[in-house]
């Protein structure tokens, strides 16, 4: 079994773990009513992106959420939240080293001695759900799981539909599927674009992310038979019917959409594994963004 495949199936547990975490940590993270940035790159992007959408909508306050390296320096913040698994990443730590000293920051990191522990004004470490893998399952959805948490949301309905998620049968068939274009409305639309980075990274398989209600102003036009069109969460009125009218094949589920993710994490292992890839060692990539100089 791969790194990513134990780690895919270690996310129950950890989003347990993530529970006791926020309530513990609650000292360090977002308060209500403050305006707050959230940072990250990639993966961490856009888990920033579903909690951004989550604290606004759950009226704890004006939530935005930048690529680490899009971060407007000189805009107002009560406080700045950064997410790194590494804690090494270029643009998240010259982030934290550039913020004014009347911004606080914290991060939530997956290394308890990477230099963004120091960097940060505080840190809250995840490092059980630190990952061995370059592709980041666990730590992503854990970090999610304790925001979500932060936020007041009770999880055990996601804790148990994770643990569905995990063994459930997958539902695309990736020896005969060419392309798949994720879907999302609100927070779940940062998962439908690190589901769709989950299959390129794994498997360079063609994937696309867009809002659900976007979906029909465009890329619509390549839905085709032996294509997929995967919604999380909320599926707008008439869709699946235009999708189908297309031959391309709709998935949508009644699990908690972060559990839904960890299935279409799973795709993109399987698919890796039908093209004769190893997801352990994705091409191009590594385990964190170093630049030089």
């Amino acid at each position: 079994m791969t790194y990513v495949e134990q780690e895919i199936a270690s996310q129950p547990a950890c989003w347990t773990r993530a529970v006791e975490v926020a309530g513990a940590r609650a000292d360090a993270l977002p308060r209500r009513g403050e305006r707050i940035a959230v940072v990250g790159c990639g993966t961490s992007w856009f888990m920033a992106q579903s909690y951004a959408v989550l604290r606004e909508s759950a009226g704890h306050g004006e939530t935005d959420a930048f690529a680490a390296s899009e971060f407007p320096i000189g805009r107002g913040y009560d406080r700045v939240l950064a997410i790194t698994r590494s804690g090494t990443t270029t643009e998240v730590l010259e982030l934290l080293g550039q913020l004014p000293s009347s911004i606080p920051s914290v991060a939530i990191i997956g290394d308890p001695t990477s230099p963004g522990v120091a960097l940060a004004g505080d840190a809250i470490v995840l490092d059980f759900a630190d990952e061995k893998s370059v592709v980041q399952t666990r730590f992503a959805t854990t970090t999610l799981a304790l925001l979500r948490a932060s936020l007041g949301e009770d999880l055990a309905g996601a804790i148990s539909d994770a643990a569905k998620a995990v063994e459930v049968g997958l539902p695309v068939d990736v020896a005969t599927i060419e392309q798949i274009t994720f879907l999302g409305r609100g927070w779940t639309v940062g998962l439908a674009n690190e589901a769709g980075l989950k299959c390129r990274e794994a498997a360079t398989f063609w994937t696309e992310s867009y809002p659900a209600m976007e979906y029909r102003h465009g890329p619509i036009s390549i839905a085709a038979p032996n294509r997929a069109v995967w919604a999380f969460g909320e599926v707008p009125n008439g869709l699946a019917e235009d999708v189908a009218r297309t031959g391309a094949a709709f998935v949508a589920s009644d699990m908690d959409p972060l559990a839904d993710l960890v299935v279409a994490q799973r795709v993109a292992v399987a698919l890796a594994a039908h093209r004769g890839l190893d997801p352990d060692q994705p091409r191009h990539l590594t385990r964190s963004v170093i630049l030089d100089g």
